[in-house]
């Protein structure tokens, strides 16, 4: 593939989906064009590909758009997946997975958020979302006792896809997660913060402006 081929992805460093979008990309190996946005002052070029305005975006050299952070996982691994992080699922493994991001996309992202910025949200103390996101995290408990990680005793793309929301959580009060009740949790995510993959896709980008110099990715 020549760089006037690769895919273009619209990302921001931050954002646990777009995270999860660089995640899988990284692993694959995919080359890309990063485009660094920044939410406040959205590029025209996104707005048009993604009228909703959310990252990730990725346009595929063939000008497919996909705008779900899942999407582009599945995507990229599909492209190339030599952990078998996804290909090599079990139909199984692979339902576990789904469900396990329809919750983390849904109901604990909600309560991530309240407990996040409680101050926005005076209908319930923090602790409260705190509580309820906390359902979470024992679930994720007795996976990660039972298998090692979530499906397997290796990183799979369940892993992968939740781990940027687990390390939001952990730091809204890094102090009572560390004391929690969660030590395989806690370590894996441990794990996951110290290695080379978290490293590869969180360095500071600048924010892309048209006709800027491309910035190749991962």
């Amino acid at each position: 593939m020549t760089d006037k081929a690769l895919p273009t992805l619209y990302s921001f460093r931050r954002c646990p989906y777009a995270m999860r979008a660089r995640l899988a990309l990284a692993e694959s190996g995919v080359k890309c064009e990063l485009r660094e946005v920044v939410l406040k002052d959205k590029p025209e070029q996104l707005l048009t590909l993604s009228p909703k305005g959310t990252v990730p975006v990725l346009v595929t050299a063939e000008g497919q758009v996909i705008d779900e952070s899942i999407d582009i996982a599945f995507w990229a691994l599909t492209q190339h997946d030599p952990d078998n992080w996804y290909q090599s699922l079990s139909s199984e493994q692979h339902e576990t997975m789904l469900a396990l991001i329809e919750n983390n996309d849904g109901e604990f992202k909600y309560f991530l958020d309240r407990y996040k910025y409680a101050d926005r949200y005076p209908e319930h103390s923090q602790r409260y979302y705190r509580e309820q996101g906390e359902k979470t995290l024992t679930r994720l408990e007795q996976l990660l006792t039972e298998n090692g990680c979530l499906l397997r005793e290796y990183w799979t793309l369940a892993d992968i896809a939740l781990l940027p929301f687990i390390r939001q959580f952990a730091f809204v009060d890094k102090a009572w997660f560390d004391t929690s009740a969660y030590p395989r949790v806690q370590a894996w995510l441990a794990d996951f913060l110290e290695s080379d993959l978290f490293r590869t896709v969180m360095p500071k980008y600048p924010q892309w402006h048209e006709g800027d110099e491309p910035v190749l990715f991962p």
